[in-house]
């Protein structure tokens, strides 16, 4: 799939990354959200349910922070820009991390950097939470579809399903969904 009606050069593909790559902390939904603002709202690259299906098609995949930047490259242009926009979004990441494992290692038994890496948990899982509820408010904002995310959550959370097996559920569900709709139209 790729977008014809804005020409997005590979040049601000990799800008774009660099930036949610070098400014961008906490992984995983804390990524996401920043991508999302940047490239749904901010750039309107791509409308907010095509965002969502590549959300969607990430999480099942694996690391879903960067298959939604894989994603967004494609979905602008086609396998170039999702190799760009990938190599772009990994090299701040990829060099902070060489830059701070040598500091680890060679820091690592001083209290004050302890204390710091124990002071971020917190603002990881804020950031977490806001993206979270952001995506709540739009997409579950009727009665059958917040009946779902909470039944997905509490699957989850209290039960211990795999993040898979919720999705496959909730996948089998959208096309039951969609599938009855299809059959109620005259």
């Amino acid at each position: 799939m790729q977008r014809d009606v804005k020409e997005v050069t590979l040049g601000e593909i990799a800008r774009t990354f660099l930036e949610i790559g070098a400014s961008s902390f906490g992984g995983g939904m804390a990524v996401v959200a920043v991508v999302e603002r940047r490239c749904v709202h901010d750039k309107k690259w791509l409308g907010h349910d095509e965002f969502m299906h590549g959300l969607a098609f990430g999480q099942v995949l694996g690391p879903y922070s960067l298959n939604i930047c894989t994603f967004v490259g494609s979905y602008l242009r086609g396998f170039a820009g999702g190799v760009v926009a990938t190599v772009s979004f990994l090299t701040p990441s990829f060099l902070l991390v060489t830059l701070l494992s040598l500091l680890y290692f060679h820091f690592h038994e001083l209290p004050e950097l302890k204390a710091a890496l124990i002071g971020s948990n917190p603002i990881v899982i804020s950031l977490v939470l806001v993206a979270g509820i952001g995506m709540a408010r739009r997409k579950a904002a009727e009665l059958p579809t917040a009946l779902i995310a909470l039944a997905a959550f509490v699957a989850s959370a209290f039960f211990g399903v795999s993040a898979l097996t919720v999705l496959l559920v909730a996948g089998c569900v959208g096309i039951a969904k969609g599938w009855y709709a299809g059959r109620m139209r005259p």
